[in-house]
């Protein structure tokens, strides 16, 4: 896997031409079976800076482990914006072959035939968007990099200690978040070994996270207790009004034992935004089912911040991946900022 790292975090690369990447492509229009998308092709001749190594990702469908991808990078802020995908709104940060890219270091005329010609067209790659094409009358089940991951990745055990190796050489990491994560799983480890340090090793890592300007325990119970409806807010947010996240202690408050609100569980790396004030991005109203890929409606509100990211600060079988996700949030999470 380490040899394999040939592109790092912030290097300049170009998006090679349409007709270089349709001659790394099967007729599914897939590369190791990853799909190309119809919404990349408007990114050929960019230059684009990587952001990330996508040596690794998470695929929730198939479990809370990691997996791991050959020769693949994310580029800064380059979402699908689901215009071949039914207008799907989860804007997923693309993967990037690097049979894709040219670094800029090379010379324009090198590598100008990264693949061998399998016969795809700009058609195939639009006809694989969608799995049941040839099934009359039936809703649409789309294909996407999202609902390919499984197949386009492999199994990646939380122990393999080269992986976190890759994440420091590739730039993906900075030593101090390496530290910052050594201290949460101990501190978890000892919390939840039920021998009764739970709520002294809590404060002891709240303590340290004060003196270091660090963020609070993130792993804890909700307060709505078992079997009674969590509570709501309606705001009508919309795209460009300021929000501050409310503290951690008041999100608790709205959730039950599972950390979930009304089915939307509060994950661990929303803690991180606590108290921050940032734009609403969109409201969530479309989005394909990573496992089905039938489109989901969404009956109840769903917000997504600008800026705000999964981090991959905490899920030690994902620990570090790069795939940054929109995390969703309820309205009763958000307060709005008055403006002065």
């Amino acid at each position: 896997m380490l040899t394999s790292a040939r592109l790092r975090a912030g290097d300049w690369v170009e998006v090679r031409s349409k007709e270089e990447i349709l001659a790394t492509l099967d007729q599914q229009g897939q590369l190791d079976s990853l799909p190309f998308m119809p919404e990349m092709f408007s990114f050929c001749g960019q230059r684009l800076r990587v952001s990330k190594r996508a040596h690794k990702t998470c695929d929730p469908p198939s479990g809370i482990a990691g997996r791991k991808m050959a020769s693949a990078v994310h580029l800064e802020d380059v979402r699908c914006d689901g215009q071949g995908h039914g207008g799907c709104q989860a804007g997923c940060l693309i993967f990037w072959k690097e049979a894709w890219l040219r670094p800029v270091r090379e010379p324009q005329n090198a590598g100008s035939s990264p693949g061998q010609t399998h016969g795809c067209t700009e058609q195939d790659v639009w006809r694989g968007t969608i799995r049941n094409a040839g099934e009359v009358h039936q809703e649409p089940a789309y294909a996407c990099q999202s609902t390919q991951l499984f197949q386009a990745t492999q199994p990646l055990p939380w122990w393999d200690v080269r992986q976190y190796i890759e994440d420091y050489l590739s730039g993906n990491v900075r030593i101090g978040e390496f530290f910052a994560a050594i201290l949460y799983t101990v501190s978890k480890n000892v919390a939840d070994a039920g021998v009764g340090f739970g709520t002294p090793m809590r404060w002891v890592y709240d303590r340290i996270q004060s003196l270091r300007g660090g963020v609070v325990y993130p792993n804890r119970i909700g307060r709505v207790p078992a079997g009674q409806p969590t509570p709501m807010s309606t705001l009508g947010l919309q795209p460009g009004e300021m929000v501050r996240v409310r503290s951690y202690d008041q999100i608790l408050g709205t959730l039950n034992r599972a950390a979930r609100n009304r089915g939307m569980y509060f994950d661990p790396e929303h803690v991180v935004f606590c108290g921050r004030v940032f734009p609403v991005m969109k409201r969530v109203e479309r989005i394909i089912d990573e496992k089905s890929g039938k489109m989901i409606t969404l009956k109840t509100d769903a917000i997504i911040l600008k800026d705000v990211v999964c981090e991959a600060r905490y899920a030690q079988c994902r620990r570090f991946c790069p795939r940054a996700i929109y995390p969703y949030w309820r309205e009763i999470w958000l307060e709005r900022v008055k403006s002065e």
